[in-house]
């Protein structure tokens, strides 16, 4: 039996892309004491790495498929194909520094500078003309201001932890979230290249569905072709009539940002039984 090699992040972002997967249909049974988990679909084999180490792997073709935050990818400088952008697990990163090295007073001296992106980091100072010396830090980057460091190149979410620590953005160097990849070469294995876009189908249809709300109500027919009128939908609404013919049953899709204006409005139309559904997966 042929096997799509998946390897999926430990980590910070781990449990977002576990809940994807098993909203999917792929169901997971991880084991904390192991790095193999079990799936249902007994034609994927799975495996449990650091962020950091997938886009290398998936590159050099010891998984097919994988999920890593983009960081990582420019970090690694894979030559990984980018299937999706799966949009959670949102960081920024950036270069901070302690309040006393604000404005020119960095430019004045050597500034030892910690990050765990070696890469993204000397990019980053090289371009700025700064004179630095790089120490590569391995987690809890945002300790080593004052005393062990000057600047530090890190990701940034809320950005509470820098508060905590006295840390100030002087620039943002990037945007990263959790990306979907593949090995060039496995999308040109036929029989893998189709494993991948059905998985990428499935997981779609699952970002989609979470965005995604159904409305159900009944409008009365002197109010039908107003509610009609403001109803937003990805295709034409789902009409059936009502017994006695007093007026029609209605069931749209819609965004799910939209729903607080637009039932009240809703209902101030008209509109009476109005009941909101989520949906588990859409495929258009």
């Amino acid at each position: 039996m042929q096997k799509l090699k998946l390897v999926i992040p430990k980590g910070r972002i781990s449990r977002n892309v576990i809940n994807l997967l098993n909203d999917a249909g792929f169901r997971i049974d991880v084991d904390e004491r192991s790095y193999i988990p079990r799936l249902n679909d007994k034609e994927i084999e799975s495996k449990i790495m650091k962020p950091q180490n997938i886009p290398k792997l998936v590159e050099l073709g010891s998984h097919d498929v994988g999920f890593t935050g983009y960081d990582w990818i420019v970090e690694t400088k894979a030559d990984v194909f980018e299937i999706m952008d799966l949009g959670f697990d949102v960081v920024k990163i950036i270069a901070a520094v302690p309040e006393h090295l604000l404005g020119e007073k960095i430019f004045n001296r050597r500034l030892v500078v910690a990050s765990e992106y070696e890469n993204i980091a000397t990019n980053f100072l090289d371009e700025g003309h700064y004179d630095y010396i790089l120490i590569r830090t391995y987690g809890a980057t945002e300790v080593f201001p004052p005393e062990d460091a000057d600047m530090i190149i890190d990701n940034m979410s809320t950005g509470r932890t820098l508060k905590e620590h006295n840390l100030h953005v002087i620039q943002k160097i990037m945007d990263s979230s959790t990306r979907f990849i593949a090995n060039r070469a496995a999308l040109e294995d036929p029989w893998k290249h189709e494993k991948i876009k059905e998985m990428e189908m499935l997981i779609k249809s699952v970002l989609d569905a979470r965005g995604k709300v159904m409305l159900e109500m009944n409008v009365p027919k002197e109010v039908f072709e107003a509610v009609i009128n403001v109803l937003p939908c990805m295709r034409s609404p789902t009409i059936s009539p009502l017994y006695g013919e007093t007026g029609y049953a209605v069931k749209v899709a819609v965004d799910r940002d939209q729903v607080i204006k637009l039932i009240p409005l809703l209902r101030k139309l008209g509109a009476t039984d109005i009941l909101e559904y989520e949906f588990k997966k859409v495929v258009l």
